[in-house]
């Protein structure tokens, strides 16, 4: 993953959402951001498991 411009992003982010956001809000996108970042990253770097295995942890059907 590229290495990422915190304060453009910051900027992009605000640019997107409404002007009424609350500060609550604001730190809700900031860290579903961060969330998929770190997925994104345990991806690339094969820190991945199989649909099936993780079903089976949590006792779900397949």
């Amino acid at each position: 993953m590229n290495v990422v411009d915190v304060k453009e992003e910051t900027r992009r982010l605000l640019n997107r959402l409404p002007d009424n956001l609350t500060w609550q809000e604001l730190m809700d996108e900031i860290i579903i951001r961060e969330a998929i970042e770190a997925g994104l990253r345990d991806s690339e770097a094969g820190r991945v498991k199989e649909i099936d295995e993780v079903r089976a942890n949590f006792g779900l059907q397949p």
